[in-house]
C-alpha cells in the first residue's frame, strides 16, 4: 500500500488534487481511497487530504499518519503544518517552490529526516498555463514524474476528463510541464526549431 499525504490551503484544490490522484491510480489498475481531512475552513487555511494505492481492497479509513509520499501545495507550510512528520523512510515529499531541496529542508525544520525532497514551481507552472494559481495539475504531474504507481497519461485523462475543453487541456499542459521539470527533460511547450537548409 501507498500512501499519500497533501497539505495546501483553502481554495488551491488539496481535496480535489486527492480526488484526482486517487482517480489516476484507477486508471493504473489500483484499488484507491481520497479522503478529504477538513473542518470549518475558509479560503487560505491549512487544508490535508489524503490518498491511498493499493493492490488489494482498501479496509483502513483513518488519517495518513505515516506517509510514503507528502505534497506541499503551499512553501508557507513547511514550518506550521509539519508535512515530514512522520514520513517514511526512504519517502518522498514534493513542494511547490521556486527554491530548492536544501531551502525546503531548512524551512521544514526537518533536516534529518530520511525522504527524497523534489521541488517543482508548480503555481507559476499553472499560472503560465491555466491562468490561475491552482497548483494541482502540476503536483500530480510532478508526482508522475516521480513514482511509478500513476503515469502521466492518467493524470492528463483525469482533468480532461472532470474539466472538459480548454480548461482541461490547460491542466493537462501543466501537468505534462511539471512531469518534464522534475525528470530534467526539456518543457514540452517548446517545439524545437528545425534546421534550415542550405543546400
Amino acid at each position: 500500500m501507498t500512501q499519500i499525504r497533501i497539505h495546501g490551503r483553502g481554495g488551491q484544490g488539496v481535496v480535489t488534487a486527492a480526488e484526482m490522484l486517487a482517480r489516476a491510480g484507477f486508471l493504473a489498475g489500483h484499488e484507491v481511497q481520497a479522503i478529504p481531512s477538513f473542518g470549518s475552513e475558509r479560503t487560505g487555511a491549512p487544508v490535508v487530504a489524503y490518498c491511498r494505492f493499493a493492490d488489494v481492497p482498501l479496509r483502513t479509513r483513518e488519517p495518513v499518519l505515516e506517509p510514503d509520499v507528502v505534497l506541499v501545495q503551499d512553501p508557507t507550510l513547511l514550518g506550521p503544518a509539519q508535512p515530514f512528520a512522520g514520513v517514511r523512510p526512504g519517502g518522498l515529499v514534493i513542494v511547490n517552490t521556486t527554491e530548492d531541496a536544501p531551502w525546503v529542508r531548512e524551512h521544514a525544520g526537518d533536516g534529518e529526516v530520511d525522504a527524497t525532497v523534489v521541488t517543482v514551481p508548480a503555481t507559476r507552472i499553472s499560472l503560465d498555463t491555466v491562468g490561475l494559481p491552482k497548483p494541482s495539475a502540476a503536483m500530480l504531474g510532478a508526482y508522475a514524474g516521480r513514482a511509478d504507481h500513476v503515469t502521466l497519461a492518467a493524470v492528463q485523462q483525469v482533468f480532461r476528463d472532470r474539466f472538459p475543453g480548454r480548461v482541461g487541456e490547460a491542466n493537462a499542459t501543466a501537468a505534462a510541464v511539471a512531469y518534464a521539470h522534475v525528470r530534467g527533460e526539456p518543457d514540452p511547450r517548446i517545439v524545437p526549431s528545425a534546421e534550415v537548409s542550405h543546400a
